[in-house]
Order: C-alpha cells, then structure tokens, then sequence
C-alpha cells in the first residue's frame, strides 16, 4: 500500500504542473476562437503544432526513457549518464533546427502555407528547446523533486499565457490607440500586426527560453561527453522505443495532416477545409482532459515502475494500478462528455458545430492510456521491439481508415480512425503480454465501466435539451448518479480509506 500512495502522490505533484498548467493552456482556446473568429485562420497553428510531438521524439530519440533505465541500474554513474544523453539530444537539436531553418522556404511551399517560414523557424526552435530540457526535467524526476519539476512547468505555462494576452490582446489594442496612447511608439517597434496566430508560436518559444535559468541547477555537473560504446547502449534501447512513440504519434495526429487535403470541397456548407481544419483542432482540445490525466500517471509511472521491475509483486500492482486509472478515466470522459452543453460555450461559436466528435476523441484517449499502462510488461522485460510493432500496426489503421472515412465522414471519421486503431492497440498489447508478462488484470471490471459510461453518454445524446438552465442540472444529476453507483460497487475497495479518515477525524475532534 505504501508503494501505491508513493504513487499517487507522485501522480497528484505531477498532475499540478501537467492538468493544472495544461487546464491554463485550455484556456487560451476562448481566446483564439475569439481573436481569430474564422477558424481558418488558426489552420497554420492546429497543422504546424501537430508537427511537434513528432519532431520532439526525433529530436529527442527517446532518450529520457534510457536514462531512467541506465541511471536506475548505474546509480554511481548516473552524471555519466546524464552527460551522454543530453549531449546526444544537444548535438540531434542544434543539427536538425538548423537544417529546418535553412529549408523553411521550401517546408512552407510543401506544407502550403507560403510566406510562414518564420513561423516553421520558431516550431522548430520550440522543439529544440524542449527536447534539450528533457533530460533534465528527467534528471528530477528520477532524483524525486517533483516540486522543483513543478516550479518550472507551471512558471513556463504561465509566462506562456501571459504572452498570448499579451501579443494578441494588448499589443494590437495599442497599436490601433484604444487605450496607452504613450505606448504606442513602443508597441510599433516590435509589433506586427500582419503575424496574427504567428504571435501564439512566438509566446510560446519565450516560454521555453526560460527554462534555461530555472534549471541550471539541474545542469549542474554537465559536460559534453559522447563515449561510443555508452552512446550505442543507449540508443540501443532508446531507438524502438522512439520508433514507438513515433507510430503512437502517427496514430495521434494522422487527422490533422488529412483532413485539410482529405476533405473535399463543399463537405460543410460555407466553410473551407481550413475552416474545417481550425474547427477539429480546436474542438480536439477539449478532448485534452483525459490526455493530461494520463501525461500526470505516466511522469510518475515511468520511474516508479522501472524502480521496482525486480519485484516480484509488480504484476499484481500493475493490475491494481490498471483498475483504479481505468475508474478514474471513465469518470472524466464521462463527466465531460455530458456537461458539453456548457463546456463548448468556452470555445467560440463558429466552432461549436464539431463538439460532437469529443465523445469519441475522450474515449480513444481513454484506450490509448490504458494501452500506455499496459505496455510496462515490454518495457520491464526489455522487450521494446514488441512496443514498435503495435503502435506501427495502430499508425496504419489511422492512416488507411483516416483515407476511407475523411472523404465521407469529415472530422467524424477522424475520430472514429483513432478510436478504432486505439483499440486494436490495446487488445493487442494485453494478449501479447498474456503471454510474455502475465498480469493478473480486471478485465470485466474496465469493460462493465467502458459500457456503462457509453451508453449513458449515448442515450444523454439522444434528448435534446436547448435550455441550459434544465440542461445543465440535468445532466450534472446523470453525473454525480453514475459515479454515485461505482462508488456503490467499489465499497469493498473504498472501505479501508474511509476508515483512516473517519480516524484521522476522530482523533482531530478528541484534540
């Protein structure tokens, strides 16, 4: 029980910086979809910034997942570890941004967004800059200072969401001399107005940038060091899982670069694929939610896990843990998707129309995190090229069903595409490790919630309830009934927890 606390705890300091931060970040969408109320003009930034979990990874190589592995079993070699992998991740950065800039001409031309190479410029540096903190930020998650991790990432969310008020709000209000007429020389020596969404990409490179000085502490120690047989072990290791992760990628954000050439003219009356394309990506956020949930458990899990991979009650813990994420998936894409009614008021109106591929979006996520749990058994066993071949598999189901259902179902079959190839993942994953790595996992258990959680989902849909002021209660009674009847059916497992605090609460009244 006290290794599960340490995990939760984890968990819960993680999930500070990841959901409260991340939740920050959410609440720049009203502002974009305000700010540019035609969604294609926000195109650029859903497709350019879909390109960057995927550049990160090559950036990166998967390298923090090796210096998990190799400093957890070369604790008094753990600077050495240090040293090699992120002069591997500096030398990958500073290479690969520089050829990006120097054919961003051409990237542009490609991508057909002509004249944004500044904008492909700035990605790429964003990429670089955090591909290159990684390490560290690896460095205190192995070492248990999560607070300091947490420091970092929200000061870097933050500064990001100033910058965006900033740069979008303030800064064109003075230019055109609504208010701090004294300013306005300012504002005319580095404001533009012509780079509109491109100030989101600038903010966010800031942002980034200061994460140098507050981790140079972290970096303390650091030399650049590239000893070749240290360098081929870890890339050894870290190569499938970065051609993993590079599939999962491909799985995750196929949708976005499809749709635009994908849809075909006239799909949605008086809208252009850009408009389409500005409309998913920012209806997609709000599937965020349950992606942040499972970002928190996996900063947490990775090291936790690898710790104890020689414990011979890790099996019984993954089951644990497996049922209690499920659970508490199931609670946030069910409690989001039926309060959508007041939930998609945040986003401007014009892209309220795509909210009902949320559902779906929530729920492939959901899968997709229960995938990540269940994968420790070929991480634990080193057995990683299993990690590469299903998520190649998940990547090639997106790809063809994202080409078949485009053209008839427009950003539905996006969602569809990826819930589908979620779940061939998944499936396949548990049985492969039925069969490598045993876990004692409760299957009927996730699947009764899964069921349960869509039908109620479904048939809320099914009545239609314009007045929020019945909507609204109604369904946050559907709600608070549902997690009501599993907090019913898992008493048993409550039990002891509710027991401590009734103790803790008498022993606080008896003081």
């Amino acid at each position: 029980m006290s290794a599960f606390k340490k995990l939760a705890s984890d968990t819960a300091l993680y999930g500070v910086s990841t959901i409260l931060g991340r939740m920050l970040y959410w609440l720049m969408v009203p502002l974009h979809t305000r700010v540019f109320p035609r969604p294609g003009e926000l195109s650029s930034n859903v497709e350019l910034f879909s390109y960057v979990p995927v550049l990160l990874l090559v950036y990166t190589l998967s390298l923090e997942t090796a210096f998990f592995r190799y400093a957890a079993r070369q604790k008094e070699d753990k600077q050495k570890v240090f040293n090699e992998t992120l002069s591997i991740v500096l030398a990958v950065s500073l290479v690969a941004t520089a050829l990006i800039a120097l054919f961003s001409p051409q990237i542009a031309t490609a991508l057909n967004y002509p004249g944004q190479q500044k904008f492909i410029i700035w990605v790429a540096m964003i990429v670089a800059t955090d591909a290159i903190v990684s390490i560290p930020f690896a460095r205190l998650r192995i070492e248990n200072q999560a607070r300091q991790f947490v420091k970092a990432k929200l000061i870097n969310i933050a500064l990001n969401v100033v910058l965006n008020v900033f740069f979008l709000v303030i800064c064109p209000q003075i230019y055109n001399g609504e208010y701090l007429l004294f300013l306005q020389p300012v504002v005319d020596m580095f404001y533009d107005p012509t780079v509109g969404p491109g100030y989101i990409f600038l903010a966010n490179l800031i942002a980034n940038l200061v994460y140098f000085p507050l981790l140079w502490k972290t970096f303390a120690g650091f030399r650049f060091q590239l000893d070749g047989p240290q360098v081929r072990l870890l890339l050894a290791y870290s190569f499938p899982l970065m051609l993993t992760a590079l599939a999962g990628n491909v799985n995750m954000l196929t949708d976005r670069w499809f749709l635009r050439p994908l849809l075909p003219d006239g799909f949605y009356p008086g809208l252009t694929s850009e408009d389409a394309l500005g409309i998913y990506g920012n209806c997609y956020k709000l599937s965020v939610f349950m992606a942040l949930a499972i970002q928190s458990f996996k900063f947490a899990a990775d090291p936790f896990f690898f710790s104890r991979a020689e414990d011979k009650n890790a099996p019984g813990l993954l089951a644990d843990v497996n049922k209690w994420f499920v659970i508490v998936c199931v609670i946030i894409w069910v409690g989001i998707s039926l309060n959508l009614d007041w939930i998609g008021l945040f986003i401007g109106k014009t892209y309220r129309q795509g909210l009902s591929v949320v559902p779906l979006l929530l729920l492939a996520n959901l899968v997709l995190g229960v995938y990540y749990n269940i994968s420790f058994w070929f991480k634990l066993s080193d057995k990683t090229a299993y990690g590469t071949f299903i998520t190649a598999l998940g990547a090639a189901i997106t790809v063809l069903l994202n080409v078949l259902l485009i053209p008839v179902m427009g950003y539905m079959g996006c969602a569809v595409a990826y819930l589908a190839s979620s779940i061939v993942m998944c499936v396949t994953c548990y049985l492969l490790g039925e069969k490598h790595y045993p876990v004692p996992y409760d299957v009927s258990s996730a699947l009764i919630y899964l069921f349960s959680g869509g039908l109620l989902i479904f048939l809320a849909s099914q009545i239609e309830i314009s007045n929020l002021w019945i909507s609204v209660p109604y369904h946050l009674v559907l709600f608070v009934l549902y997690v009501g009847t599993m907090l019913v059916i898992e008493r048993r497992t409550f039990a002891p927890l509710l027991a401590k605090v009734r103790n803790r609460g008498r022993v606080v009244h008896n003081e």
